[in-house]
């Protein structure tokens, strides 16, 4: 698989990624109210975000037919 994401859309990913990932870890602690699914699907979202932005790789561009290289 050839490396699809673009430096704009890496970094707009590693952002969604870390706000994800920070709500998960919150909900987890309490320290925000949310429903109890919140947690991990945010939690999946942060690893899916962080994942494709450090690989440079998103499988969904490859089927789209998609890069922002």
């Amino acid at each position: 698989m050839d490396s699809n994401v673009g430096s704009t859309d890496k970094l707009a990913r590693i952002v969604v990624g870390a706000v994800a990932g920070l709500l998960s870890l919150a909900t987890l602690a309490g320290a925000v109210a949310a429903p109890t699914v919140v947690a991990p699907l945010a939690g999946v979202v942060a690893v899916l975000m962080l994942g494709t932005a450090f690989t440079n790789r998103c499988a969904v561009y490859s089927l789209l037919g998609i890069s922002t290289r």
